[in-house]
């Protein structure tokens, strides 16, 4: 069997849901059908050695790759691994920087390959195009280079093809594919005990809300802390706990301040992968309220999968892929992700049906279990490889 190559910048230990997805990538391939390279972080020997795929990095800090020295240094080592292993297909990432390495691979040792899209990348490089002309050309290059696109909804899917067709690039519908994102079944179940992490971070009285999300404008938070600020009477007890680190953390604290709310939030900043699953299952509802903005959207949401996963009815934002990952009235309450009156509306209902809460939870699980789950992106896309790596190799070009 010849092994797929996957060049990505984001990979474990980093944090972020494509890190996510490229780890889960390299567990659930087959054992040996996956060549992952990337770059150097520390920690990262436990995390490689658990795996049943090679990770192969390359002498430079992950930040590095994305400077002249370290794509001229990733692209001949991308050559290497394809000559060497053989490779049938090479997967990137990321757009930018994976697809660089990629496309020298393509040229020297003749492999083809697909670009993994997120949503947001598109979003930046359609200002980009529209501002610069050597942009404009570079993704032309990059993107008609390119064997096959996999996005991750089919919001992404039609974003891909709408820049295709500015860019006058081939949009053939069967060459751009979704490929909807899900989470582990296993780690993220119903029922854990949450003891630990209660007292640890200190989630011990009241009901709580729960986001696991950077903390950037367009993922809602403050929103949500509008909508939790008018919960009172019976809601009183209620709290929020948001996991995740980003620029916006003093923003959010003064608001919350100004609110009137401080007292009742937590504000846990990054927090192991391994505390996830109990921070979920301590939730009474978790909130994905993400919204399009500047050029920043949600293309699928993890997060909200892994929720539904651990069986919590979820509150989820009417922007970029998110109505795909929550089924609004089935396995969560899809609302404006721009109205706080909408998400309080929809927190207080499901605090106050908790047969409501239960079912959402109930037919979020058995979704994941059915389909949005991580065995099934990983058989995708090895499919999908196999199916777009059928080439016939040419003459290696000296590199």
């Amino acid at each position: 069997m010849r092994p797929q190559l996957l060049l990505t910048y984001d990979f474990p230990p980093m944090g972020g849901g494509i890190a996510r997805w490229m780890g889960e990538l390299a567990r659930r391939y087959p054992p040996g059908s996956l060549i992952v390279s990337t770059g150097q972080h520390p920690d990262s020997q436990d995390i490689d050695e658990r795996l049943p795929n090679r990770v192969d990095r390359l002498p430079l800090v992950s930040r590095k790759l994305k400077t002249i020295q370290g794509l001229l240094l990733w692209s001949r080592r991308a050559a290497v691994l394809a000559r060497s292993s053989r490779a049938e297909f090479i997967w990137c990432g990321n757009l930018k920087p994976a697809t660089y390495p990629a496309k020298w691979a393509r040229e020297r040792v003749g492999v083809p390959f697909g670009i993994l899209l997120h949503g947001g990348d598109l979003l930046i490089l359609q200002h980009q195009v529209h501002q610069s002309a050597v942009k404009r050309k570079s993704a032309r290059a990059l993107l008609g280079a390119a064997r096959v696109l996999v996005t991750n909804s089919q919001w992404t899917h039609d974003l891909c093809l709408n820049l295709l067709r500015e860019l006058k690039v081939d949009a053939n519908v069967e060459r751009v594919i979704a490929v909807p994102l899900g989470a582990d079944p296993e780690a993220f179940r119903p029922d854990l005990d949450t003891a630990d992490v209660r007292r640890r971070y200190g989630l011990d009285n009241g009901r709580w809300l729960l986001s696991v999300a950077r903390l950037t404008r367009h993922k809602g938070i403050d929103v949500a802390l509008q909508a939790l600020a008018q919960l009172d009477g019976p809601h009183a007890d209620l709290r929020y706990a948001v996991v995740g680190s980003g620029e916006d953390l003093e923003r959010l604290q003064a608001l919350a301040a100004e609110l009137g709310v401080a007292g009742r939030v937590r504000f846990l900043g990054d927090v192991p992968d391994r505390d996830l699953p109990a921070l979920y299952n301590r939730a009474s509802v978790y909130l994905g309220i993400s919204r399009l903005m500047e050029q920043r959207v949600e293309g699928f949401g993890i997060s909200l999968a892994e929720a539904s996963a651990c069986g919590i009815p979820v509150v989820a934002g009417r922007s970029g892929g998110i109505p795909e990952a929550v089924t609004d009235g089935k396995t969560g309450l899809v609302v404006d992700p721009c109205s706080d009156v909408e998400v309080r509306d929809a927190i207080r209902r499901l605090l106050d049906d908790p047969g409501l809460a239960r079912r959402l939870g109930e037919a979020g699980r058995d979704a994941v279990e059915r389909h949005y789950n991580w065995d099934r992106v990983a058989s995708d896309l090895s499919r999908i490889g196999s199916e777009f790596g059928r080439f016939t190799p040419r003459a290696a070009i000296a590199t």
